[in-house]
């Protein structure tokens, strides 16, 4: 499972917060949060488009965690059942109605 080895991946690395498959219950001042929006299948290869987001305090802090993220991410490749990541778009995506500022990258990640 793709989001197992994401999540994994990001705890085990440098990232200076705690990444998360769900809102945790107890939510830190920041965060990461990753989820599955969509996958495709050919001819056996699965690649799946995964959103990755980054919560903080502030708007910079929310921008900043997103940064750190999209250079993690960017190793990601180097996981033996990942074949490609590719960053397909990363942007503000503040949480108005929970005033909660987040940035979310966007991913299509090939898996095996």
């Amino acid at each position: 499972m793709i989001e197992k080895t994401i999540l994994d991946y990001l705890n085990a690395s440098s990232l200076t917060v705690t990444a998360y498959a769900q809102r945790p219950a107890n939510e830190p001042a920041s965060y990461v949060i990753i989820e599955k929006t969509g996958s495709t299948r050919a001819n056996r290869v699965d690649t799946a488009t995964i959103a990755v987001q980054s919560i903080a305090p502030t708007l910079y802090g929310a921008a900043a965690l997103n940064e750190e993220v999209k250079a993690i991410m960017d190793n990601l490749v180097e996981e033996a059942d990942v074949g490609s990541v590719k960053l397909v778009s990363d942007y503000n995506f503040t949480n108005t109605a929970a005033k909660r500022y987040r940035y979310q990258a966007v991913y299509n990640i090939t898996h095996y």
